[in-house]
């Protein structure tokens, strides 16, 4: 073999090196791209509400009523993450300012707790199936019976204060409602004072048809009155702060005792963002609580009954006593929502 063959032979080797490298660099790569893993995103479950459980529920609240009245609005159903009919409600009433508006007034923070504890307790015994959920129901606007700079006569609580309440409840897992009583003014104008309170999801709203003065009188003088419009437009903005900002259903406490409290119940509209109790706030002895009750909460069906239990102004008339727990499940139907003041 000479010089040129040797020359020859060396390159077709390197060519031949060459070539296999490639086709092993090519294989490499592709087993590479093959050998990726694609993870899959894992689907978002979706909360359904237990429609079934629901209208259990009300039938149960219904307490075996056979008029037809009740249950009420079965097809109506709320959004997931609604509180009622799952639980009870039983909350603490009145104002920081004043003991005689209520027991929020009359004692510090760590007391309230303490007797509100007893009254929970006891709802929790008479009914183990339902649950219940402490609440803080604060009157946010107070009637006056003089009139503020705006000619209004309604006084309006400091955000200091409403920050206070929302501190309070926290310390019972409470919920809270803001209580307003418009006196001169009105729903459109108060209630969205409180929207960045409303905008939180354990924050719902209470309005009070006895201190709504539409004819101009001093609250207190005479009994107000709010009709389906109030109601409607206090529903219709709550609805919009739960689709906003992505909340679970607020609730909306509407004070009755009276016929011309509350006008035209059959027009009140319901949205499954809402939920509309019915409150019986008149005070006395049994047989007029009873009777009040019937007359404007259980004969005028709206969706959900409340009632509101006085510690002192109950006690004023003979048999001098204040209905309990036993007392209010006999009821048709049976309040989801307790208020003691």
């Amino acid at each position: 073999m000479n010089y040129r063959h040797i020359i020859l032979l060396a390159f077709t080797l390197i060519l031949i090196f060459s070539g296999c490298n490639a086709k092993t660099e090519k294989k490499t790569e592709k087993d590479t791209t093959v050998a990726k893993v694609v993870v899959p995103i894992p689907e978002k479950k979706v909360e359904v509400l237990d429609t079934l459980a629901y209208r259990n529920k009300l039938v149960s609240l219904a307490n075996g009523d056979t008029t037809g009245i009740w249950p009420n609005h079965l097809r109506s159903y709320p959004l997931v993450g609604a509180i009622l009919p799952f639980k009870r409600i039983v909350a603490y009433y009145g104002n920081l300012y004043s003991k005689k508006m209520g027991v929020l007034g009359e004692y510090p923070p760590k007391e309230m707790w303490k007797r509100l504890k007893v009254e929970v307790d006891k709802w929790e015994k008479i009914d183990p199936k339902t649950p219940v959920q402490p609440a803080i129901h604060y009157i946010a606007a107070v009637a006056q019976g003089i009139p503020m700079k705006d000619g209004k006569y309604c006084k309006r609580m400091p955000d200091a204060q409403l920050d206070s309440i929302i501190a309070i409840a926290k310390m019972g897992n409470a919920i809270v409602f803001l209580d307003v009583q418009v006196a001169l003014s009105n729903v459109r104008t108060e209630v969205p004072m409180l929207e960045k309170y409303l905008k939180m999801p354990q924050v719902h709203l209470g309005i009070d048809p006895e201190f709504s003065m539409k004819g101009g009188n001093v609250p207190g003088k005479k009994i107000g009155t709010m009709d389906e419009s109030d109601i409607n437009w206090c529903s219709e903005y709550l609805t919009k702060l739960v689709k906003e900002n992505h909340l679970s259903p607020k609730i909306l406490i509407v004070h009755r005792f009276t016929q011309g409290m509350v006008k035209n119940y059959r027009k009140i509209a319901l949205h499954p963002e809402v939920q509309v109790v019915m409150n019986m706030d008149g005070w006395g002895e049994p047989t007029l609580k009873y009777s009040t009750y019937k007359l404007y909460i259980y004969k005028e069906p709206v969706q959900f009954t409340g009632f509101k239990l006085f510690y002192k102004n109950d006690l004023k008339k003979a048999p001098h006593r204040m209905l309990t727990p036993t007392d209010l499940m006999r009821l048709k139907p049976q309040p989801i929502y307790i208020q003691y003041q």
